[in-house]
């Protein structure tokens, strides 16, 4: 093969192929990295996962967030509460965000959990 390209979805799919069954250093010496960086099949993952841990993160720095203004409003937040704040989407945590405002009780925060799809 010539075509630089195709040489590295080449190398990409077959160092993914042999990650199923030999030893990461093994492949690591037959197939060269920086030939691999260049696939779009390996650009492709790792702008997936790139994608996933800035969401995670987003989500988690929400989940803090959150956690944070409730404590300052209400003193302690019972941990079945925090449990079901920790499983909420990002969009989730910025609704509950706008939310708490309007809350006066910890019992309206559990309202409006439970409201929730």
């Amino acid at each position: 093969m010539e075509e630089p390209r195709e040489q590295s979805n080449v190398t990409a799919s077959t160092a993914i192929l042999a990650g199923l069954v030999l030893d990461k250093k093994v492949i690591e010496r037959v197939l060269r990295q920086e030939i691999m960086r260049e696939s779009v099949i390996y650009q492709d993952i790792r702008d997936e996962a790139k994608a996933e841990g800035r969401e995670e993160g987003q989500r988690e720095e929400g989940v803090a967030f959150v956690l944070r203004l409730l404590r300052k409003r209400f003193g302690q937040v019972s941990l079945d509460v925090e449990k079901r704040i920790q499983g909420l989407s990002v969009s989730q945590l910025e609704d509950l965000g706008e939310a708490l405002l309007d809350f006066n009780t910890q019992a309206d925060l559990v309202d409006w959990l439970n409201r929730l799809p």
